[in-house]
């Protein structure tokens, strides 16, 4: 982080001294690193004068990557025309977060009185007319060492990390979309207007680099080590194992290559038909390593599973919303078939794909890992390219999986979202996919804010 402490000079500056401190430990506990101006550049590090600005600035640019959010930190009531000049003059692009340290009604004397609660709104106001976009502690005025900051810290942390990840982000698309499949269509122009590029493989291509591998080499080797080490193959053929692991081995290769950070896969049905295995174990091993995979092509899956394993750093899937779960307005039924990552089961294993088996053959089918999804806080969220609009859009929200009882296959889990009729019907209404990433989080608002107000997005956060 790079922290802006802000001071003014007809306040007490013992108080930008010890804010400054304060403000170091709460990030230090938190074990975020941070950049900040020293004593001996300003007086108590703090930032108050043009001068001051420019200093803190230049360091800040210094160290523009390292930097992923800044912090400005209001022990009195600051000098908001510095604050203001400082992130224009580091030209960072990172998210702002605005904190005001409250008074005390007992220390209500000149000598003591910070007016931080007055002085971020003249902070905010000025950020307003300079264009630079800030997020804002839950609390007006919130201490630095307090339960409520450490929370804001968190999710601060969560909203820096999407802001980030996103910038310069590079998509893999292998293959072709599924005919079936026309809900998965998007814009690579408004992706790449966003500053997401795909970067597109063909499957022959995929297929053609698998041929040339021989079973004995050496990234095969380790990749078939991998899937044992990673899931219960049980009555799995070898030879479907050691075309798995050629997928695998032939998918890490290329997006090393090409710097792509996420994929989707054309998982039906020319892979089972041509080559022989589903790649959904491969898909999960991805997932599980932060590495989102999708299916069907569904690249706008895919970025939505990133921004929730950013924010949470753990691994996302793509669900279907699937079914009803009973008579229950505010539960349903999430599935796939399944690529989900290890983290998402209770229990699970290796099987064929039950569906797709029916039209090419069991034989041909093997590499799904299926099991019931455990129960757990949940987070979702879906990005989609709006083409009449040229713009991005999307929502996120935050439910729970439910430890109900479920007799299907696949992978699966019940969800339980309050005011559910109402998501579903703002899905249907704007012509949303039926795809859904998850995660097990509660990172809905982080979300939110990170592609609303730095990414902007037109976005809905589902609250019942």
């Amino acid at each position: 982080m790079g922290l802006i402490v802000g001071n003014r000079g007809f306040f007490p500056d013992h108080l930008a001294k010890t804010g400054r401190e304060e403000m170091t430990r709460a990030l230090e506990q938190a074990g975020m690193d941070y950049v900040v101006l020293g004593t001996d550049q300003s007086k108590h590090g703090a930032v108050e004068t043009h001068e001051e600005a420019k200093r803190c600035a230049a360091l800040f640019q210094e160290n523009r990557y390292r930097i992923d959010g800044v912090i400005v930190s209001l022990p009195n009531f600051g000098d908001e025309r510095a604050i203001a000049d400082t992130l224009r003059l580091a030209r960072l692009d990172v998210p702002v977060l605005i904190q005001a340290t409250p008074d005390a009604t007992s220390k209500m004397t000149i000598a003591f009185r910070r007016d931080s609660f007055c002085g971020k709104m003249s902070a905010c106001n000025n950020l307003m007319q300079y264009g630079i976009p800030y997020s804002l502690t839950t609390l007006h005025t919130v201490a630095p060492d307090s339960d409520e900051f450490r929370k804001d810290l968190s999710w601060f942390g969560s909203v820096c990390r999407i802001v980030n990840g996103f910038r310069n982000l590079r998509v893999g698309s292998i293959g072709a979309r599924p005919a079936a499949f026309n809900t998965v269509r998007y814009s690579e122009k408004i992706l790449e207007s966003q500053g997401i590029s795909v970067e597109t493989l063909d499957l022959s291509e995929v297929l053609g680099r698998i041929h040339k591998l021989a079973d004995t080499h050496a990234g095969v080797e380790a990749k078939l080590g991998d899937i044992h080490k990673y899931v219960s193959t049980g009555s799995v053929p070898a030879a479907a194992l050691m075309k798995m692991a050629k997928l695998g081995y032939v998918i890490d290769d290329w997006m090393k290559a090409t710097d792509v950070k996420v994929s989707a896969v054309q998982c039906w049905t020319a892979l089972e038909e041509f080559f022989g295995v589903v790649p959904c174990t491969i898909m999960s091993m991805m997932s599980n390593n932060l590495i989102p995979s999708a299916c069907e092509v569904d690249v706008c899956g895919t970025i939505s599973m990133y921004a929730l394993a950013l924010a949470s750093e753990t691994p996302s899937a793509l669900l279907d919303w699937n079914n009803n779960y009973g008579d229950d307005p505010n539960k349903a039924v999430c599935f796939h078939c399944s690529n989900l990552p290890k983290h998402f089961f209770q229990e699970f294993r290796m099987d064929f794909q039950e569906i797709i088996a029916g039209t090419v053959g069991k034989e041909n089918t093997y590499g799904t890992v299926v099991g019931r999804v455990k129960p757990g806080a949940m987070s979702f969220a879906r990005f989609s390219t709006n083409d009449r609009g040229g713009v991005m859009r999307g929502y996120v929200g935050d439910g729970s999986f439910t430890n109900d009882p479920l007799n299907t296959f696949g992978g699966a889990g019940v969800v339980q979202i309050p005011g559910m009729q109402k998501l579903l019907r703002y899905i249907c209404e704007n012509g949303f996919e039926h795809h859904v990433a998850a995660n097990f989080s509660t990172v809905g608002g982080a979300t939110y804010e990170a592609a609303t107000r730095y990414l902007g997005w037109q976005m809905y956060w589902h609250r019942d």
